[in-house]
């Protein structure tokens, strides 16, 4: 809008409270749209009324309908982690929610269960190599995390405070924090920025294993400009979504069909497409079809 506000053009929500297959297209059980501040569809009798200058969702979660769909959008954890923070000594908290940067990490790896944090030191130890295991160790009124090491040609292994780790190692293992804290308990998606960076490209091919593996009891979004981390045949094209700025606009959505036959048909990986510009998303022509 001019002079610099905004309005809500389109929106539009629908819930499945059921899974059902085999029923062909349906509409949802609950759901509205809409658009350019009208309400161009709803599922219920009574509903609040539109404001096109906030999400309808706000609203609408007043109803039980739609009040979940409002909830886990709300409980999204988006992690950016920061090296250097997770290097600095940390006052020590709850540990029941990891901050962006990783910042209270040796909290919440000390809250982790023991499953939860043998998962996370298997992982480590395929990525970093002769990696034994971690935890919280106490500095003076603050906390810090200890690794334990095998080191060539010494006998007994080696312990190092978060100081002497790579931006890599903590990387890793804030990826993996991130990704694993929390298991028994109903799980938030996670989006994580960039989780391959500082890592070694012998490692990446590890780390997708984690996200698949993470991605069983939560579901994770994560943002990459990897091609590596995309470099492999098993993707189905449901996993995967392309970004593209077009017109001054982000353009999110599925490959477009060229690259999902060449993918599907095996021909070139995600990664392979992504080094040669041709991971693209769908995109809609002036004659109105699709690309």
């Amino acid at each position: 809008m001019k002079g610099g506000g905004f309005r809500i053009a389109r929106e539009n929500c629908g819930v499945w409270f059921d899974a059902r297959t085999g029923e062909g297209q349906r509409y949802a059980d609950a759901r509205f749209r809409v658009e350019k501040g009208v309400l161009a569809d709803q599922s219920e009798p009574v509903m609040p009324p539109v404001n096109d200058r906030r999400l309808y969702l706000v609203s609408a979660a007043g109803l039980d309908a739609f009040q979940p769909v409002f909830d886990g959008l709300a409980g999204i954890s988006v992690f950016s982690l920061t090296p250097d923070v997770m290097r600095q000594p940390q006052t020590p908290d709850s540990g029941e929610f990891l901050h962006r940067d990783g910042a209270n990490i040796a909290s919440v790896l000390h809250r982790l269960d023991r499953a939860d944090k043998a998962r996370v030191e298997a992982y480590l130890h395929q990525i970093v190599p002769g990696m034994r295991e971690v935890s919280r160790s106490e500095l003076g009124n603050g906390e810090t995390l200890e690794f334990v090491q095998d080191v060539p040609g010494a006998k007994n292994p080696w312990r190092f405070q978060a100081q002497s780790m790579s931006d890599g190692t903590l990387r890793a293992l804030g990826v993996l924090v991130a990704l694993f804290a929390g298991t028994g308990q109903t799980l938030s998606p996670v989006g994580i920025e960039a989780p391959e960076s500082a890592l070694h490209p012998a490692a990446v091919c590890v780390l997708l294993d984690v996200l698949r593996d993470a991605s069983e009891r939560r579901q994770v979004i994560v943002t990459t400009h990897s091609s590596d981390l995309l470099d492999r045949h098993d993707f189905e094209l449901a996993q995967l979504r392309a970004v593209r700025s077009i017109g001054g606009e982000t353009k999110i959505g599925a490959l477009d069909a060229a690259e999902a036959l060449a993918m599907s048909e095996q021909l070139y990986t995600p990664g392979e497409l992504l080094r040669t510009d041709q991971l693209l998303p769908v995109t809609k022509l002036l004659s109105g079809q699709v690309r």
